[in-house]
């Protein structure tokens, strides 16, 4: 039974939440204020907090912070108020979600559901397969070449191709195997604090640090430690992290004491860092450091074939997660499917396999249980290629098409955030990145 955390000052909302809870099997705990749910971590583990934004004395954001220093769980922000600014904050710090008040139920069960989910330690057999595919076999021919050595690898691809699992199989293959894998998303880390996760901290070194904590770098010894989305670290951390790369030596954020270290560094990004390099925003020391072999996750929509296997895995995995019984997609289904663009790639698909197992009563995945964006957007996708028949270059095509559909989704929701990226199945800092990347206002 998973203990969730609940720190709300609504009352009667509160009261609601506990009884949904409690009714789906969860061990609940209901704090009211920052102190008390302070209190309530101090005294108990749980396995996810649930934190509301504005709170009697101060404001959710703090308490995620603590969480992010001194506990290992992850966190969903709830707010009323539709503040993008907030949402982003929250993501950096590392909530795991952030959804809008009025909650709905279903979705909040499955939000929680997905995130405790993912947190579980699982065989990854269950949630990835290597593929058939020409681009997947030629890329596992060469995890299978670099896994045995020491190289430093940089794995390129889009958001949700699954680079962490081609990580967790170099570690799998690697002589460091009996030694632990270790992945920090650095993406979902603030500069403040990115620091202190790599490289840990001593007490009182900065607000927050009441006690001493060993960083990544120190968990991961003799082992591999996965740094995800690595563009996203300041220039400060990254003079640091090349450093410990070089020495093999950290130090805790506040102390001047020397810790040798012994890991191997698999790195992985959804953005050029080449072209970062020339913005100024990237090291070209620390990537050369870093990229002693390369290798490049495909998109779903290359991957042909691949398609098939992965609805068939996601399906019975969500089965056992559902505890359903869902044999078939329709063949409308199937038809929509593969010409989906995927711009989310395999973490779209399982989500929508997920979703459409929620709303699917018998045992067959009829349209009406997939969104009907997806539909739309396939219709759009034929039109738009039409007009476009003398473009020759495949990924414009795709950048143009993820475009128009992002700016409609918005205009269709009068840009609510939180329901465009629910409508897209994507994530929120995955949507508010390709708003920055397209130039969505």
């Amino acid at each position: 039974m998973a203990a969730i955390l609940i720190v709300e000052d609504d009352l009667t909302f509160s009261r609601i939440l506990n009884a949904f809870l409690e009714k789906n099997d969860f061990d609940v705990t209901v704090a009211h204020s920052i102190k008390q749910g302070s209190e309530a971590l101090a005294a108990s583990q749980f396995d996810l907090a649930l934190l509301d934004y504005r709170l009697p004395d101060g404001n959710g954001l703090e308490l995620l912070e603590e969480i992010r220093l001194n506990h290992h769980m992850p966190v969903i922000m709830m707010t009323s108020f539709n503040d993008v600014r907030t949402a982003v904050k929250a993501i950096q710090i590392g909530a795991a979600d952030y959804i809008l008040k009025p909650v709905y139920p279903d979705e909040l069960l499955l939000t929680i559901q997905g995130i405790l989910h993912a947190a579980e330690s699982k065989p990854v057999s269950l949630e990835y397969i290597e593929g058939e595919s020409s681009a997947a076999v030629k890329l596992f021919e060469h995890v299978r070449l670099i896994a045995p050595t020491e190289f430093s690898v940089v794995i390129g691809g889009e958001s949700g191709t699954g680079k962490e699992f081609v990580a967790r199989t170099i570690h799998s293959l690697s002589k460091r195997k009996d030694g632990p894998f270790i992945a920090v998303d650095c993406g979902s880390l603030s500069p403040e604090l990115a620091a202190s996760e790599l490289f840990g901290h001593t007490k009182g070194s900065f607000t927050g640090a009441v006690g001493e904590r060993a960083g990544t770098f120190e968990l991961a010894s003799k082992g591999t430690l996965f740094l995800d989305e690595i563009g996203n670290l300041s220039n400060e951390v990254q003079v640091k992290l090349l450093r410990a790369i070089q020495e093999r030596i950290i130090h805790r954020v506040g102390s001047n004491t020397n810790i040798n270290v012994d890991v191997r560094i698999i790195v992985a990004t959804n953005d050029d860092l080449a072209e970062r390099i020339k913005g100024g925003t990237f090291r070209e020391d620390l990537y050369h450091r870093l990229n002693e072999f390369t290798l490049h996750v495909p998109a779903l929509r290359e991957r042909g074939d691949d398609l098939s296997l992965f609805m068939s895995l996601f399906r019975e995995t969500a089965n056992r997660e559902l505890d359903r019984d869902v044999k078939y997609f329709s063949p409308k289904v199937i038809d929509v499917f593969h010409k989906y663009m995927w711009p989310g790639n395999l973490r779209e698909l399982r989500n929508v396999v997920r979703r459409a197992l929620l709303f699917t009563k018998g045992d067959t995945i009829e349209m009406s249980s997939i969104p009907s964006e997806m539909s739309e957007a396939v219709s759009s996708n034929h039109l738009h290629a039409t007009e476009l028949s003398e473009v020759q270059d495949l990924k414009s095509i795709h950048e143009s098409t993820e475009r128009q559909m992002i700016a409609k989704t918005l205009l269709d929701t009068g840009y609510n955030k939180a329901k465009t990226a629910r409508l897209l199945n994507i994530d929120r800092k995955t949507l508010y990145l390709k708003m920055e990347k397209y130039n969505i206002k």
